[in-house]
């Protein structure tokens, strides 16, 4: 079976008209050196909705710069892109239960450095962008309410964002908590704050992959990770087709 048709089957056939880009086809795009990340745009409908999405993201820790991080996120706003839905595994720190799913209500980016650093895109955003509210409450409570009819039990938290690629220390991780963090990651907080700058609505949702270090019994694996992520992925793949039906409903599409 492709990529593609395992991203088909993980949306239960919602994506019709499947057309995928690599991204070393794109000029200057980063590409994706992560095992397990196709690296590539995948076009397509969902509900008839026009759908962007990212199979495969990229990383600070793959060498590239947050600026760099962030351009995907970007060219899918140019491209007429509105909402910007993000997904990640996460180690938790107040949910330990594998598999549970997390609202982000907000983020801590003090770890990695800022995409918007340099000089300001104007065309793109202000200079001083307001970050008080990332991730817009109204979807949240759009996927709450999705969640609670799909029969999906999910929490919600604050996601902080370390740099990778090692996985955090014990002592991050209590650090962490002390902040506020309730799941801790390598991406998401970046592409983030790149898409509130150009006035992007965001939904952000974690997928608690592992306890975070020093809260579980087995050592940290990229390959448990995994596997646990192609085990959820049909729930958050459901949830995403809902609350863009929702959205068609209220937009009238």
């Amino acid at each position: 079976m492709t990529d593609i048709e395992k991203l088909n089957l993980a949306f239960y056939s919602l994506i019709q008209d499947l057309q995928a880009i690599p991204y070393e086809k794109i000029e200057g795009m980063p590409i994706s050196t992560v095992d397990g990340h196709a690296g590539r745009f995948v076009f397509g409908y969902v509900r008839g909705v026009p759908v962007v999405i990212m199979q495969g993201r990229v990383h600070l820790y793959e060498g590239y710069t947050s600026t760099d991080s962030v351009l995907p996120i970007r060219l899918m706003k140019l491209m007429g892109a509105e909402y910007l839905f993000l997904s990640n595994a996460a180690g938790g720190i107040t949910y330990l239960d594998v598999g549970t799913l997390v609202l982000i209500k907000d983020q801590i980016s003090q770890m990695v450095p800022s995409p918007l650093r340099g000089p300001n895109m104007d065309a793109l955003g202000t200079r001083f962008p307001s970050m008080s509210e990332i991730y817009d409450k109204h979807l949240r409570d759009i996927a709450k309410d999705c969640a609670k009819k799909l029969n999906i039990d999910i929490k919600e938290g604050v996601y902080l964002q370390f740099g990778g690629p090692q996985y955090e220390t014990p002592a991050e991780i209590r650090m962490a908590k002390i902040l506020g963090a309730d799941v801790v990651g390598m991406s998401t907080c970046t592409e983030a704050i790149a898409g509130a700058h150009m006035g992007m609505k965001i939904l952000g949702v974690s997928c608690v992959s592992n306890p975070a270090a020093g809260l579980g019994d087995i050592p940290l694996d990229h390959m448990h990770v995994k596997e646990t992520m192609h085990k959820e992925v049909q729930k958050l793949a459901v949830l995403a087709g809902q609350v863009i039906q929702k959205l068609k409903e209220e937009n009238k599409w």
